[in-house]
């Protein structure tokens, strides 16, 4: 297989080796993907087993949401003193020590403690997960590896609500964490036979600045929650102010420190940043119609939650099957131009989707979702890839950590968009107008940095001597 063919002058790994680190990034991401969306749809049957009321069960998928998005930073952080294999190792094994409590947990509070151990767990390894890609593999595959993690991650969205149905259809729920132990314990022994050892950076970490953005991070995701729930306004007011005052705390604080937890210089390369906006806004056009589709099919449609996941199945498939080619074309030719023509797609399959009514039956909303999601697969690896090989290799896992959280925050603020307009009256065809409006800013942003990127693969083509 190409991605594991060795060269004489590869970076990276060694083909043996590269295939076992690869299998255990592909069953540490499989665990913490599958876990979200299998639970979400137990959610019903969790909080009728142990007696909870609908508003308080929420939580258990909250739980889990804010600790793994206020960590994010922090471990990409920490990575850098302790080496990211060292961080990807405790992910691991904290996320089943989590599971392995969630299973066991008899009562709604012990189970909530244990959702936080396994959010914990999920920061360590998707912080850093796409910053091992790039270490693992040369840099003339670096959007081919993209393209299979971008693959992993569909899939583990596709396969998540089906085999939670398959499970709550013969077991208890407590099985749905125990499935994890198997996955862990596999990725587990991958990674510690293959991960590559990186060198520590030599310096302090910044305290001040971890715990800043963890308030950050924290504070925000509560404050779109507040939005989503259509919480008071006092309440939604004192997030956000939260959020808005460690923000301008956090942004001072990277800028004095000698080690700052994220350095904002790596924000000066205009591809990066560019492709970050692509990223943040694209995720949230994501974020707001998954949720306004759900509301549409279950609402308006009168579809069951089991009939609404396999409606969706379109968008994670069509990742699937369109992200690995998309990812290895991107090393050939200028990924921006893929990007802006999977961010084109996505745009025509939202705007297609708000013009569906009730009258049209379930084939008139498969191939438009079907539409969005190869979308998706052509626009996000190609420009992960810009994000990752924009910037040197020592910048690996800030840049790492960026990604993971743009795209926590671009899903959760389409989430909370949706929550907002629900609640002032809004029918859901507006809120995928807004998602359409979203990823036609990201579609900008990304033609406005092609010849920056096209710029960018003839030195590459030159450097490598092609």
């Amino acid at each position: 297989m190409r991605l594991f063919q060795t060269r004489p002058e590869d970076d990276g790994l060694p083909g043996p080796e590269r295939a076992l680190a690869v299998l255990a990034l592909i069953t540490g991401t499989l665990m913490a993907v599958m876990d979200t969306t299998m639970i979400n749809l137990a959610l019903p049957t969790i909080a009728a087993d142990l007696n909870a009321s609908a508003a308080r069960s929420v939580w258990i998928t909250n739980m889990f949401q804010v600790v793994c998005a206020a960590f994010l930073l922090v471990f990409a952080g920490i990575s850098e003193l302790v080496t990211r294999r060292r961080i990807y190792l405790f992910g691991l094994g904290t996320f089943m020590v989590g599971a392995l409590g969630a299973a066991l947990s008899r009562n709604l509070e012990t189970l909530l403690v244990f959702r936080a151990v396994q959010g914990l767990g999920a920061a360590a390894t998707l912080s850093i997960g796409p910053s091992l890609y790039r270490a693992i593999f040369p840099s003339r595959l670096l959007g081919s590896a993209l393209g299979l993690s971008a693959l992993v991650v569909a899939g583990g969205y596709a396969a998540g609500p089906t085999l939670s149905g398959v499970i709550l259809s013969f077991a208890d729920w407590p099985w749905l964490f125990a499935l994890n132990l198997p996955l862990g314990l596999c990725s587990l022994w991958f990674a510690k036979r293959a991960l590559p050892r990186d060198k520590p950076r030599q310096g302090s970490f910044d305290f001040l600045g971890a715990l800043l953005s963890m308030l950050m991070l924290a504070s925000f995701f509560l404050a779109m929650d507040a939005v989503g729930h259509a919480a008071s306004f006092g309440l939604v007011g004192a997030w956000v102010l939260l959020t808005v005052a460690s923000a301008v705390g956090f942004i001072m604080r990277q800028r004095r420190a000698l080690y700052p937890l994220l350095p904002l210089s790596i924000f000066a390369e205009k591809r990066f940043t560019l492709a970050v906006s692509a990223s943040g806004l694209a995720f949230i056009g994501q974020g707001l119609t998954f949720v306004a589709l759900s509301f549409y099919y279950q609402e308006q449609m009168g579809l069951s939650p089991l009939e609404t996941a396999w409606l969706f199945t379109p968008w994670p498939l069509g990742i699937m099957l369109v992200g690995p080619l998309a990812g290895r074309l991107a090393d050939r030719i200028n990924p921006s131009v893929l990007s802006s023509t999977g961010l084109g797609l996505i745009v025509t399959g939202l705007v297609a989707l708000a013009l569906v009514d009730e009258t049209m039956g379930v084939m008139e909303s498969l191939w438009r979702t079907a539409l969005c999601g190869i979308g998706f697969g052509l626009f996000q690896p190609p420009n992960n890839r810009e994000m990752m090989g924009s910037l040197p290799p020592e910048r690996s896992a800030s840049v790492s950590g960026v990604m993971s959280t743009i795209r926590t925050v671009g899903q959760s603020f389409g989430v909370a968009i949706v929550g907002a307009a629900l609640a002032l009256g809004f029918e859901v065809q507006i809120t995928l107008w807004l998602g359409a409006v979203t990823s036609f800013l990201a579609l900008l942003a990304s033609l406005s940095r092609v010849s920056l990127a096209r710029r960018a693969l003839v030195e590459r083509r030159a450097s490598s001597g092609g």
